[in-house]
């Protein structure tokens, strides 16, 4: 019975020195696996390193010329002298950025009212009238000489004078009653007048009346072409009835 249970206790420990055993290779198993990946990568950044290597001297072989030895200690003291510069620099940097920040709503709410005002204008036809003036622009320069412009702005104060005079209320009340009546004059239903008659009406006050400011108009027009006026003083017509 004892050497039974001596037995038992053997083959436990047995047992649990094989499993211990097992677990151990295991381990060594993954150590392996971590030290194979380990070498893997090793190989694989020798190989980047190496490129890498190649590589640099390839482009500072290509900028050789170009720089001494020196230079990088040059450049490394005038950057440690410049080191408030840089910092100023980089304040207004951070400056310029914060500005943009604040400025870009205003930016993009101007940008949409000038959008809002341009379809308004567009709405109303300030384009559409644009485009009718360049093409009008188009007629006159092609059917026009500069010779012809520069007259034209030569005479411009003269053209002025005479738009400002027949834009003044009594000529533009004469104006418009002229094409009124013209406007209701119809030629079809105007009335026959006989040689006679034509006499006959002459005698009559709103043909003397007529009469004088035919003839009042072309004395004062004879005059004016014998005898130019210098002075811009508007001259009175006065119609005797």
């Amino acid at each position: 019975m004892t050497d039974q249970t001596a037995d038992t206790a053997l083959m436990k420990r047995l047992e649990a020195l094989d499993h211990k055993l097992d677990r151990v290779l295991e381990e060594a198993e993954e150590i392996k696996k971590v030290r194979r990946e380990f070498d893997e990568l090793k190989d694989d950044l020798s190989r980047i390193a190496g490129d890498l290597f190649q590589s640099t001297i390839k482009e500072l072989d290509d900028i050789a010329p170009f720089v001494k030895t020196g230079d990088f200690a040059d450049l490394a003291k005038r950057l440690i002298r410049n080191t408030n510069t840089l910092n100023e620099i980089l304040c207004q940097m951070e400056s310029a950025r914060d500005f943009l920040d604040d400025a870009t709503p205003l930016a993009r709410r101007f940008m949409h009212d000038g959008l809002e005002y341009l379809d308004t204008l567009d709405r109303k036809g300030y384009f559409a009238i644009g485009k009718e003036l360049n093409r009008a622009l188009d007629i006159i320069v092609t059917n026009f000489s500069p010779e012809d412009v520069r007259l034209l702005i030569d005479n411009l104060v003269t053209i002025l004078a005479i738009i400002k005079k027949i834009t003044q209320p009594e000529m533009l009340a004469t104006i418009n009653n002229a094409a009124t009546i013209f406007q209701h004059l119809d030629p079809q239903k105007v009335e026959e007048y006989s040689f006679f008659r034509v006499l006959k009406e002459i005698n009559s006050h709103e043909m003397r009346r007529a009469w004088g400011l035919f003839y009042t108009f072309l004395k004062s027009l004879s005059a004016e072409s014998i005898e130019p006026q210098t002075s811009d003083t508007d001259k009175t017509l006065s119609v005797s009835p």
